[in-house]
């Protein structure tokens, strides 16, 4: 029995309209949101990145300011950069596009964004507020997966979840976001020994390796009636692809979500609500 798609496109413009509808209540009270991008350096894939999120924003009112800097920009410059869009108070969120030129430093450029501002949830302040279930912006990406699963009223807890990445984009998020639902988390890592049994023993799996050369979740790895989220998008074979390939899974998941189309609308999506929610917040604090 082929298994039910989880279509983040449709997920997506789900949220996109809440969003749109805040948008319009706080021009009512003559705010208008404000999405900041940072853009470093020539990747080609990034400055698309950035253009699909430009064109969201526009898609429901919200205003974007573009900043495209040299790829020799140095970190005081990056860093100066920042801290004129912190002050701004016409700007409500700032998202800085990862990833940066080898020779500028990750964690001090996110570190640098206010966590009022931090729609990309990447602070170590509010990572930390994550971390103690405090948090308001969370990452995007783990936000849109617990999105899907609330749409299609997947109940997590008590479930056993194997999670295929630890970084501090997806990985580390997702775990507590899980963890919040009470559900059994697993992490799993490219040092993992034998995760296929792993894999086989999950209720759910969330992989996001991204590369096709080192790691494909085959139907074998999966029990029946489990549930894959395919967050990795890379290029392979001169087509994007994510962990897995969709038309096998399905008939043996009892959901499963497609490449593309499945994750990265939500990724998008939760940005735009990220920026209402710190327009919101710079408003609140304005009124104190």
């Amino acid at each position: 029995m082929t298994g039910t798609k989880i279509d983040g496109k449709i997920i997506a413009q789900t949220v996109k309209d809440r969003v749109k509808k805040s948008t319009d209540e706080l021009k009512k009270d003559g705010i208008n949101p404000c999405l900041a991008t940072v853009l470093v350096g020539n990747n080609a894939a990034s400055a698309t990145y950035v253009k699909n999120k430009h064109k969201a924003c526009d898609e429901v009112g919200i205003i974007t300011k573009d900043h495209k800097l040299e790829e020799n920009t140095t970190q005081q410059q990056l860093n100066s950069i920042i801290d004129e869009l912190n002050q701004n108070s016409s700007v409500h969120g700032i998202l800085v596009q990862l990833p940066l030129p080898q020779h500028l430093n990750e964690f001090e450029t996110t570190s640098r964004i206010s966590p009022l501002k931090d729609v990309d949830g990447l602070t170590p302040h509010n990572a930390g507020l994550l971390a103690m279930k405090k948090a308001v912006l969370v990452a995007c990406t783990p936000s849109g997966v617990m999105e899907m699963f609330d749409y299609h009223n997947i109940e997590l807890e008590g479930k056993n979840i194997v999670l295929i990445n630890r970084s501090n984009l997806v990985g580390k998020p997702l775990y507590h976001l899980l963890l919040e639902k009470n559900a059994t988390v697993i992490t799993c890592h490219s040092r993992t020994k034998d995760i296929e049994k792993f894999c086989q023993e999950a209720d759910i799996i969330i992989t996001a390796v991204g590369d096709r050369t080192k790691f494909i979740l085959t139907p074998e790895m999966i029990k029946e009636e489990s549930i894959v989220i395919d967050v990795a998008i890379s290029r392979f074979e001169n087509k994007l692809v994510g962990d897995c390939d969709y038309e096998r899974i399905i008939e043996k998941a009892s959901f499963a979500t497609p490449v593309p189309g499945g994750v990265g609308p939500m990724t998008v999506a939760m940005l735009l609500k990220n920026t209402i929610t710190a327009a919101s917040l710079g408003t609140q604090i304005g009124r104190q």
